[in-house]
């Protein structure tokens, strides 16, 4: 993944007056920190910080007083009424550093006809190089007969990257589409059951 290149201004103001007025400016307040360093209190532009953080585990390369600097997405404030990100925490990070992320699990394909997969598990924990971080694990269901099982250790990783996640842990369960259909019966001869019952009373 491509580091997202920001330019940072230091900030001493606090609170929330600051963050609002820092708002309206169409700025985002921030905190990098890490390597036993003291942190850095910052201000991210507003539209360009939002585009780049929609990427998950986004490495950002701020350009603070002339210097630059690698971070990592670890947590974002948002309005829960108008979505809008109030404060960033960044965690610095170095070239060929060693770091744990969570990754999407995607699926493709389509299962065997008649039988349906469930997603066990969204997201599974790798250990990447922050400069090379994956953005999803993606998992291939195609023609997947009922009864198949992959697991954690089963996924094909991006090259570099290490599984945190239990191996045994269960990803995707293949199994037959007969009990929905069965449901789908049970109602249909309910609903023609009720006018009957209906004229008799």
């Amino acid at each position: 993944m491509s580091e997202q290149k920001l330019a940072a201004e230091v900030r001493a103001e606090f609170g929330k007056g600051f963050a609002r007025r820092a708002r309206m400016a169409g700025k985002i307040p921030a905190v990098i920190y890490g390597h036993g360093a003291e942190p850095i209190h910052i201000t991210l532009p507003a539209k360009a910080t939002t585009l780049a953080v929609r990427t998950a585990n986004a490495l950002l390369s701020l350009d603070i007083n002339g210097e630059s600097h690698l971070a990592l997405v670890k947590d974002i404030q948002r309005n829960p009424i108008k979505q809008i990100i109030e404060h960033i925490d960044l965690l610095t990070v170095r070239q060929g550093e060693k770091v744990t992320v969570d990754v999407a699990v995607h699926v493709s394909g389509e299962t065997a006809p008649g039988t349906v997969h469930n997603l066990e598990l969204t997201v599974v924990s790798l250990e990447a190089e922050a400069t090379h971080l994956p953005t999803a694990v993606e998992v291939d269901i195609e023609g997947r007969t009922a009864g198949e099982h992959i697991h954690a250790s089963d996924l094909v990783l991006p090259k570099g990257s290490v599984l945190l996640t239990d191996a045994e842990a269960l990803v995707v369960n293949i199994s037959e589409a007969i009990e929905a259909e069965g449901e789908g019966e049970e109602a249909a001869a309910a609903g023609e059951a009720a006018p009957a019952e209906a004229a008799a009373e």
